[in-house]
Order: structure tokens, then sequence, then C-alpha cells
């Protein structure tokens, strides 16, 4: 498990699944910072399948350079054989930056977002998560 004041990211090696919570307002250090450290979490699910869900409910609008950044993170896990990216987010201003987020990604099929942590647990178990 990696933990900062922004952010927790923690490995289920048994479900190959990572996950994710955001705090705050994030800059773009914050999101390099993140990148660096989830990248030594991941780094036993490598080579397979996996996933990652990523709770926003506490996360604040940011500023806008961290976008591109988050962008690349998650065309990063992507390239790494993540199936899924699944954000839960409930707040409509922190939803559309997150949807710029994705849209850098281009991977924007393979992430979706829920409102609830247990809609997205649900997708997860229906693919073998």
């Amino acid at each position: 498990m990696s933990f900062s004041m922004n952010f927790t990211i923690e490995a289920d090696l048994k479900r190959r699944l990572i996950r994710s919570k955001i705090y705050g307002i994030w800059k773009k250090e914050t999101a390099t910072e993140y990148h660096e450290e989830f990248k030594k979490v991941v780094q036993p699910l490598l080579g397979d399948r996996w996933a990652k869900i990523v709770n926003l409910g506490n996360w604040k609008p940011s500023y806008p350079e961290m976008i591109e950044v988050i962008g690349d993170h998650i065309r990063w896990c992507h390239d790494n054989k993540a199936v899924f990216s699944i954000f839960v987010v409930d707040n409509p201003v922190t939803t559309n930056q997150l949807k710029k987020m994705i849209e850098k990604s281009g991977y924007a099929d393979a992430c979706p977002i829920f409102q609830t942590l247990t809609e997205a647990e649900n997708l997860l178990k229906q693919n073998g998560f």
C-alpha cells in the first residue's frame, strides 16, 4: 500500500485489482507523484490482465495542468494490460474534469464512470475481478 495526503493506492493481488482513493486539489506535481507510486504498487500485476478502481469521492476540481499527466497515466495503465480504469465520482464538476483526462488517454471505452462503489464492484465481478 502507498499513501500520501492526496492519495492511497492498494493492490489486491488475488483479484488482480488496484484500488485508489484520491483526496483534495491536485497540481501537476501531485499527479506525477501518484503515477510514480502507482507504478510501484502495480508491479506484481504487470504481464497479465488487471483492473483499477479509483474512488474520487473526496477529490476536488484541480489545476488544469494535471489533466495531461493523468491522461498519460491512464494510457500507461492500458498499455500495460489494464482491462478497466473504473472511476467512482458523484460531483458533476469533478466528473467533467475526469472526462477530459479520460479523453486525453485514448482509452475512453475502458474507463467507465459510476456514481456508487456498488455499481463499480458489480462491473468488476461480472468481468472476473
